[in-house]
């Protein structure tokens, strides 16, 4: 069994949909993808995603993105509302969205948001931001810190998981310090929206052998106080210098570092 990291399929663009439709139907049906986010706001598109992977591996774990979350364009009002609908969709597609064992190796999903412990939103980035008109919260959480202590709370119970190897997943980056240190300055006023502080505490109590993440579109493989941090975004389709545009295998018969494409 292997075990592939991948998030950021953006199959909106129809050459993304088309890679992830023309994987091997042979090659990875005994190994396992977690996939961390942001396949796309299109529940239509998601199921035809999940469809396809689930074909395609031996299990596909998901945690959603914020693209997931977006409701501008859709009939439902509020992106927990969506957020409902995805589970549903999880479910009746076989797609995993909770804890998991196989065997010696345990998957943990790691729900959160971000909630500027990275910093503060310029007034760039407030405009220009797309979660901040695409997304729609109840009134009892305000704000993006209140979104974020939402969703770290469903994973409460299972930060206690131990096993041989765990490995964990979040869409959002749970400390700043993956991201590489030559990204230009001008790059980094996306910091504030790109994970949380708080994430990164529930990832040192749990204490995974790996940590898969996504979010960034900067593919990323760094260890950290003893926790290998993995980001394999495919990103957008123009992204050919910061993105593999590959399944990436972080776990089995495979070594750091190594890309397997089908």
């Amino acid at each position: 069994m292997r075990v592939f990291a991948l998030s950021d399929l953006h199959a909106d663009y129809a050459e993304n949909l088309q890679w992830i439709l023309d994987l091997s139907d042979s090659e990875y049906q005994q190994d396992i993808l977690v996939l961390a986010g942001d396949v796309t706001d299109s529940l239509q598109i998601l199921a035809q995603v999940f469809r396809a992977l689930r074909s395609k591996f031996r299990e596909v774990l998901f945690v959603p993105g914020n693209h997931e979350l977006w409701v501008q364009n859709d009939a439902v009002n509020c992106s927990l509302e969506k957020f409902g609908l995805i589970a549903e969709l999880c479910e009746a597609e076989g797609i995993r969205q909770s804890a998991y064992e196989c065997g010696e190796v345990s998957f943990v999903p790691l729900y959160s948001w971000y909630d500027f412990s990275f910093g503060e939103p310029d007034r760039h980035l407030r405009r220009a931001w797309r979660d901040f008109k695409a997304c729609a919260w109840p009134a009892d959480l305000p704000d993006s810190a209140a979104i974020n202590r939402y969703f770290l709370a469903m994973n409460e119970s299972v930060l206690d998981t131990r096993n041989t190897t765990v490995i964990s997943f979040s869409h959002f980056i749970p400390r700043i310090d993956v991201m590489q240190t030559q990204i230009p300055l001008e790059r980094r006023r996306v910091y504030p929206v790109l994970g949380s502080v708080a994430l990164g505490e529930q990832v040192k109590q749990l204490q995974p052998n790996i940590h898969i993440y996504g979010h960034s579109h900067v593919n990323q493989s760094v260890e950290l106080d003893n926790i290998r941090y993995v980001n394999n975004a495919f990103a957008y389709p123009q992204e050919e210098r910061i993105a593999r545009k590959q399944l990436h295998c972080v776990y089995g018969d495979c070594v750091y570092g190594d890309n397997h494409a089908a």
